[in-house]
Formats: C-alpha cells, sequence, structure tokens
C-alpha cells in the first residue's frame, strides 16, 4: 500500500502547480519517495525512461500503484508508436489518475484522440518536442481535452539544433506562452535543467518565470523545493504587494493610469501566495 499524497500538493490544483517530478516507472519501489517530496505534481514516466522490452511491466507497476491508493499523472507513448493505444487501454477509469501528460505531441487531433481513449474530463498535458509541434502549438492549446502545455527541451534541441542558450530557445518558449494564452490555458511548463547547483537551477527558473513560464519539469525529487522557490513570488513582491493591498483598502495610494494594472498584479500575486502558503499579511 502506498502512502498518502504529499498534503500540501494534494491540496494544490494542477493549474497552479510549479514542480512536475518525472519519475521512472522502471523504478516503482522509489514511486512513494516521489510523492513524499515537495513536488507540486508527479508524473510517473512510461515513455522515455522505459526501455521496449520493459514497457509492459512498467505500465502494470503505475497502474497497480493508481490502484492501490497512490495518485499522479503518468506520461504515457506518443500517438504514433505501438504502445499509445495499450496505455491508454490501461489507465481508463483508473482511481488515482490526475491526467496525462502526452509525449511527442506535434497535431492537435493527438490530444483529442488521446481524450476520447480516457475516462471523460481526464486531462491531457501536451508535451511540444519537436519544431513542428510548436508550429502547432496554438491549434494544439485550442484543441479539446488540452490541459496544459509542456516544452520538451531536449528533444527540441535533438530536433533542431538548437543550444541550449536561453536566447536559442526564446522563440520555441515565447510560443508556447502565447498560445497557452490564446487557448486559455494555465501557464506551460518549462523542460527540465540538469544541474547539481541550486543556484544554477535558481537561474534557470527565473529565465522560466521570464518567459511567462509557470511550471517547470525536473527528473530530481531533490530539485522540487528549489523550483517551487524559484517560481513562486518573491519575499519583495509579497510585501509590494501586500502595501499596495493595504493602502487600496483604506483609500490610499496614488491613483494614475498605471493603479489598475498594478492593483490586478498585486491581487494576482496574493492569490499565488495564498495557494503556495506563503501570504502571511
Amino acid at each position: 500500500m502506498f502512502s498518502g499524497r504529499n498534503a500540501r500538493a494534494a491540496a494544490l490544483p494542477a493549474t497552479l502547480s510549479r514542480s512536475w517530478l518525472l519519475a521512472s516507472a522502471m523504478k516503482p519501489e522509489l514511486f512513494d519517495t516521489a510523492l513524499a517530496s515537495e513536488a507540486d505534481s508527479v508524473i510517473f514516466d512510461i515513455e522515455d525512461a522505459v526501455p521496449a522490452e520493459h514497457k509492459s511491466s512498467a505500465r502494470d507497476a503505475v497502474v497497480n500503484a493508481l490502484r492501490d491508493g497512490m495518485t499522479g499523472w503518468v506520461r504515457i507513448n506518443d500517438i504514433n508508436t505501438e504502445y499509445w493505444a495499450d496505455d491508454l487501454e490501461a489507465l481508463h477509469g483508473v482511481p488515482g489518475l490526475r491526467g496525462v501528460m502526452l509525449a511527442k505531441t506535434e497535431k492537435p487531433e493527438h490530444v483529442t484522440l488521446t481524450a476520447m481513449r480516457l475516462a471523460a474530463g481526464t486531462p491531457v498535458l501536451a508535451l511540444i518536442e519537436s519544431a513542428l509541434g510548436v508550429e502547432s502549438a496554438t491549434a494544439i492549446a485550442s484543441a479539446p481535452g488540452t490541459f496544459r502545455l509542456a516544452f520538451g527541451v531536449g528533444d527540441f534541441r535533438r530536433d533542431t539544433g538548437a543550444s541550449d542558450d536561453p536566447m536559442a530557445l526564446a522563440y520555441a518558449r515565447a510560443k508556447l506562452v502565447v498560445a497557452s494564452r490564446v487557448g486559455q490555458l494555465p501557464g506551460p511548463i518549462d523542460g527540465p535543467t540538469l544541474t547539481d547547483s541550486d543556484d544554477a537551477l535558481l537561474e534557470a527558473c527565473k529565465v522560466t518565470q521570464s518567459m511567462g513560464m509557470t511550471g517547470k519539469l525536473t527528473l530530481r525529487a531533490e530539485q522540487t523545493d528549489t523550483i517551487n522557490q524559484g517560481l513562486a513570488p518573491s519575499d519583495t513582491e509579497i510585501k509590494w504587494a501586500a502595501e499596495l493591498l493595504d493602502e487600496h483598502e483604506h483609500g490610499g495610494g496614488s491613483r494614475d493610469g498605471s493603479y489598475a494594472p498594478r492593483l490586478a498584479r498585486a491581487q494576482k500575486i496574493r492569490n499565488l501566495g495564498e495557494s503556495y502558503g506563503l501570504w502571511t499579511s
């Protein structure tokens, strides 16, 4: 029997999840560790993390865990593989399934066909990993069933030859951000950063946040707390918002042409701070 979900993360809507931890389905003995981490959302990976000869056993391990009291997302194989249909058949109606991440999404119908094979209302995270996927991002974001977009940085770089320099990836990130806004989705989820340095990870989170992305994938449980910090309102932002909202409540503050946008930003910071347990005013 698997232990309960991290209570804080379990109560947080996935629309607000910052850290998305990919846990290999090859290691079910570590599922509990992933769920006890600081990850806002956990994704059990039966795609990239699993060799072809182990797909069936890894899928069974995830389904059994979901039936045995665990909750989480599952990264399934892409629609062009022989495993996609089997993944969806096995996951249909399984208790504990929060949603699926569809690998290598390149067309809106990839999401729609996936959603149609799952229990009604099961959210689909569209993982964009190629130039074609990026250019189709607006249509994908608007497709029935799409819950949120995510950026598969590694495969995108292999597909395009781009480096990991933020400037080289700026267009793709911006495309996903704009597409998400057009599709009325939450901010997209950025790809993982492979580093042992918390400082380097926080710098990567600054890039993520500056582009308008609101989540980040990781392969390491120990990175989740740093990502949560990096993608949450800072202490300075929370203090500013609290002061502005207090002035507003008491009729103070300068009411010039920038006031309404500043007030809206302060209210957004307060809402996020409350959701993440950071708001103390």
